[in-house]
């Protein structure tokens, strides 16, 4: 098993890539550009051009919820790469990735490249929290746990 594998929590892992898609789709900012993913709090870190208010902190963590309690399957499957540039941006992928990739899909919500452990439901990761979010030099990031 990889090792990223062992150290990454499913639950945490499936609510990082809800909050990815939900940032994207509400600011189109992309996917963070760095993560630390862990079992008790994890953050992520954006290309953002301001902090973000009350209410759309609010809407956030209101936006991934309710994709949790949809309850969406979460499925692998796997494409080649030129499969996969029709449908996602690899720019970030290392170069030996491979000709055949693994992407993760959660319902219609989110589509990812990605090698790590995940649910098998949204309904498995528990309630999203934003503990923190803290705006510096064109960098947002989001402080975030599951209860």
């Amino acid at each position: 098993m990889n090792d990223i594998k062992k150290q990454i929590d499913p639950r945490m892992h499936s609510a990082e890539h809800l909050l990815n898609q939900t940032m994207d789709r509400m600011f189109g900012c992309g996917r963070c550009f760095s993560a630390h993913i862990e079992k008790k709090k994890s953050k992520c870190d954006y290309h953002f051009g301001r902090m973000l208010t009350n209410e759309e902190i609010a809407e956030v963590e209101k936006t991934v919820n309710q994709a949790i309690t949809a309850n969406l399957s979460v499925t692998e499957e796997f494409l080649t790469r030129d499969e996969a540039a029709g449908l996602l941006d690899l720019s970030r992928l290392p170069d030996d990735s491979g000709e055949l990739l693994r992407i993760i899909r959660i319902g219609d919500y989110d589509l990812c490249p990605c090698i790590g452990l995940h649910v098998k439901f949204s309904g498995e990761i528990g309630r999203f929290v934003i503990t923190s979010i803290s705006f510096e030099d064109n960098v947002l990031r989001v402080r975030f746990k599951l209860s």
